[in-house]
């Protein structure tokens, strides 16, 4: 920080030591600054981008993560998710209150974004037929309709991969249930999407945390939302453990260099669970409430000290920038 900049960061004090004078000065200074950021516009601090990863079930963290952002008034500009990460995103970026996704997640169930019962299992195993993961683009319309990105509240962009070239294809345009039917359509499991030409499955085997996504989007400074498996402690007992064993594997090392490109991780701590667990969905929107909770001090600290440059030209006393033209 320039010497210019910590005093007018000094020269605040004041102001803020008036609102509130039984907090230290630290203290004082940083609920000033945070005020002022969460009312600039984009342009007077850095563009937020909120990046979602992929994970299945234990994606639903997701949501715990936004209910306390939004409740402290984080500002979120944009939002690029991966997977499950695209499905809560999606619900996000279209406006839908945090307390229907809440709902929509805990009501979650095998077959609710796909044909994943025990029969169709049979099939899959049996017959050697993938299943349909059709399901995925009725969850999305129930609440929103046969939306286009455009129409969204918030810029949003998912990622897909086209099974036969390997390309991560990332969907900003169109119809947003398809896309996000495409971002979580696993492979090995559920057929390919055949969608402008491309082969489509789950974009978790090429971008686990798209941050790059965000970045496209135009944000400046993200904060990424992590929900990792720890699949170290995990013992494959059949078939689809082995499957979500090797996906979950492809992630992590994913997920170890994408990590580095985000600003700020929110990590919740749900590597013990399952990708088909739907009964601890409870225990995962919890452990988001909790980690971003803990998190929140530092995310917000972290936005102020990437902001502080943008918003330093209107804090300069106007007798200052008289005397910096002479």
């Amino acid at each position: 920080m320039t010497r210019r900049l910590v005093l007018l960061l000094l020269a605040l004090l004041p102001v803020a030591a008036s609102a509130a004078p039984d907090l230290s000065a630290d203290a004082l200074l940083r609920e000033h600054l945070w005020r002022e950021v969460r009312a600039a516009p984009v342009g007077r601090r850095q563009k937020v981008g909120l990046v979602l990863s992929a994970g299945s079930l234990r994606g639903t963290a997701h949501v715990g993560v936004i209910k306390v952002l939004q409740n402290a008034g984080f500002p979120i500009d944009v939002v690029a998710g991966t997977s499950m990460g695209a499905v809560v995103g999606a619900f996000y970026a279209a406006g839908v209150p945090v307390d229907r996704m809440w709902t929509i997640a805990e009501e979650l169930k095998l077959h609710t974004g796909s044909n994943l019962s025990g029969r169709h299992l049979i099939s899959l195993f049996l017959f050697d037929r993938l299943l349909s993961s059709a399901n995925t683009a009725r969850l999305i319309r129930r609440d929103l309709g046969d939306t286009t990105f455009d129409r969204l509240k918030k810029p949003f962009a998912c990622v897909s991969m086209d099974i036969y070239t390997g390309e991560a294809i990332i969907f900003r345009d169109g119809d947003v249930a398809t896309a996000v039917r495409a971002s979580m359509n696993l492979p090995g499991i559920f057929q390919p999407l055949e969608y402008r030409h491309r082969y489509l499955v789950d974009g978790g085997v090429v971008d686990y945390i798209p941050v790059d996504v965000a970045r496209l989007l135009g944000a400046q400074w993200t904060i990424a939302s992590v929900t990792q498996n720890d699949y170290t402690a995990v013992r494959p007992k059949s078939v689809l453990d082995a499957l979500e064993q090797v996906i979950d594997i492809r992630g992590s090392y994913l997920a170890r260099e994408q990590m580095k490109k985000a600003n700020f991780l929110i990590e919740p701590p749900v590597g013990d669970i399952g990708m088909f667990e739907e009964k601890k969905i409870p225990e995962a929107l919890e452990k988001g409430v909790i980690e971003a909770t803990r998190r929140l001090p530092a995310a917000e600290e972290s936005l102020i000290l990437a902001s502080i440059p943008d918003m330093a030209p209107d804090w300069e006393p106007p007798a200052t920038a008289a005397g910096a033209r002479r």
